[in-house]
């Protein structure tokens, strides 16, 4: 028995959603970042979903840069937080503007 594709772009379609409400919502960076991590999972899901209907593995290939990205983006992601955060003592998105010069 499989699961039907519909199914997979539903899952992928909430996911994505979620994301763009917690961008949009939160005021917190780090909530921002994980919700761009949630909108990018929900992107390789469809690329994964997609992948196996057409029996092409060049959605699943396409994951695996995807997923490289992600984790170079998480990565400077946290560092600029780390940085507002010694600079500021806040991790707040409306303490950004304060950074200009």
């Amino acid at each position: 028995m499989t699961v039907p594709l519909s199914y997979y772009l539903v899952l992928s379609g909430i996911m994505f959603l979620t994301g763009i409400i917690g961008v949009l919502l939160r005021r917190n960076i780090i909530i921002i970042l994980l919700s761009v991590e949630l909108m990018l999972n929900a992107t390789n899901i469809n690329f994964v979903a997609f992948s196996q209907y057409f029996h092409n593995v060049a959605g699943q290939v396409f994951v695996f840069f995807t997923l490289t990205v992600a984790a170079a983006e998480s990565a400077i992601g946290l560092a600029i937080l780390v940085t507002l955060f010694r600079n500021l003592r806040s991790i707040d998105v409306d303490d950004l503007g304060s950074l200009k010069g």
